[in-house]
């Protein structure tokens, strides 16, 4: 069983124009491959490992994700808890490589390699490839001029 999923590809756009979209929780959702998250407050925008954002999943849980890794315009990774509650160990990870000044190589991956919890093992594995690409594929059509 792999519990480290990665997907990437190249987006015709800078990385600081990409990376906004993903340091935003508020803007999460538009580009979201699993569909799973629907909304996250203004105003939340990440600026360093050690912040807390909150969203809210389209079946109405609540999640803080937690930053554990953060480079501006290169790197943000964070797992995800229910409010107050200790991190399952999952992990969300985006590297961001500058190809030149209007595009960037975008690796998104998801590693639960740390999960314990033995009934979110289906919902992990559900985390596909083909779902990490989506929002890759999401977020390039959000960014790219057309």
């Amino acid at each position: 069983m792999t519990r480290v999923v990665t997907a990437g590809r190249d987006i015709a756009a800078p990385a600081a124009a990409i990376f906004e979209l993903i340091a935003d929780p508020a803007r999460q959702p538009e580009w979201d491959g699993n569909e799973n998250l629907r909304e996250a407050a203004d105003g939340q925008r990440v600026r360093a490992a050690g912040d807390v954002f909150v969203m809210t999943l389209t079946g109405g849980a609540v999640r803080e994700n937690h930053v554990v890794e953060f480079a501006e315009g290169r790197r943000i990774a964070w797992r995800p808890s229910e409010p107050g509650q200790p991190q399952p160990g999952h992990l969300w990870r985006w590297e961001l490589e500058p190809i030149d000044g209007s595009s960037t190589r975008v690796t998104h991956t998801y590693d639960w390699t740390g999960l314990t919890d033995e009934q979110r093992f289906a919902r992990a594995e559900a985390t596909t490839a083909g779902k990490l690409q989506a929002s890759l594929d999401r977020l390039a059509a959000l960014v790219e001029e057309r």
